[in-house]
């Protein structure tokens, strides 16, 4: 079996590319014997064609078509985002003809069925996981990271794309509500977010020292009202961080049991929680990239007929 596959995001520095270059991986790893991957997002020659972003997606396309849907937040919310064009429907339109649509939680496939009328046996559910480099750091590897981003040795931590505003993502409101720790932003950042008061930006930093800023935070503080998966908080539980998160359906499926949860409207509870959390945390879920990839090659077989 031969599956092309869009490598293209894996440049993306938010969850998508990280998705986009675990998977990846890990379809490699898991290959089953007479099976390969190639680059590509012209699928000649291919038995399957996987497009693991929405932008990806074919709409005219002469092999099975598979495309992974992280969330469907633009079609629930179209007042907050502006992609609402010809080109946008497009996209949405590629996903429901697909042959298999991979979410990574129930929440998403009951949003897939709702809001694109996808049969359910169409909806394959594959959780997503750390990447095998966010682990915890021991503490001299801590401290140095701290002192080279000018971090003090008890703060609160933040992590995602900091490009512009996103509404469900709620950062703003998180830097306004009351706290006594330090609390900082991990990720890319563009002028809006540098003018947030009285925080600390590390902007976009490699995998190893993301690790340690994981591991040296009291807590992940995660604000955001909606969600598809929350790979960050799935992160920090891997660097063996507590979690405090807002109390959102897709939230509470992956991480029951292994955060302290509040009400989304409640940030300044939100920060109280993580400033009162205590180690040890709970593991994170046990799922692994090579179960992602194994999961995955079986809606592929699956297609393929």
């Amino acid at each position: 079996m031969r599956v092309g596959f869009d490598a293209r995001g894996a440049g993306d520095p938010r969850g998508i590319g990280r998705y986009v270059r675990c998977l990846r991986a890990a379809l490699d790893a898991t290959a089953p014997e007479g099976a390969e991957v190639l680059d590509t997002h012209r699928p000649r020659a291919c038995h399957v064609f996987h497009s693991p972003w929405i932008d990806g997606a074919l709409l005219r396309i002469r092999c099975p078509q598979v495309v992974t849907l992280h969330d469907l937040i633009p079609l629930k919310r179209p007042g907050e985002y502006l992609r609402t064009g010809v080109r946008f429907r497009l996209r949405y339109l590629a996903v429901e003809r697909a042959d298999r649509v991979i979410v990574p939680t129930a929440a998403v496939a009951r949003d897939a069925v709702e809001r694109l009328r996808i049969e359910p046996e169409r909806i394959a559910v594959i959780p997503e996981a750390p990447a095998p480099q966010l682990h915890a750091r021991p503490p001299e590897e801590v401290a140095a990271v701290r002192e080279r981003y000018a971090i003090p040795e008890d703060y609160l931590l933040w992590v995602g794309g900091l490009e512009r505003p996103d509404p469900r993502k709620r950062v703003a409101s998180l830097v306004a509500a009351p706290r006594r720790l330090p609390l900082v932003l991990v990720g890319p950042t563009r002028p809006w977010a540098e003018a947030l008061p009285g925080v600390i930006l590390t902007g976009l930093v490699p995998d190893d020292d993301l690790a340690a800023l994981y591991t040296g935070a009291r807590a992940l503080v995660f604000p955001s009202d909606d969600e598809g998966f929350g790979l960050p908080a799935v992160e920090a539980l891997a660097c063996g961080t507590p979690v405090a998160t807002c109390d959102v359906p897709a939230l509470r499926e992956v991480l029951d049991g292994r955060a302290t949860f509040v009400e989304p409207a409640d940030l300044a509870g939100l920060m109280a929680a993580g400033e009162a959390a205590s180690r040890p945390a709970p593991p994170p879920p046990p799922w692994t990239w090579a179960d992602a990839g194994r999961a995955t090659w079986a809606v592929y077989a699956a297609v393929a007929g």
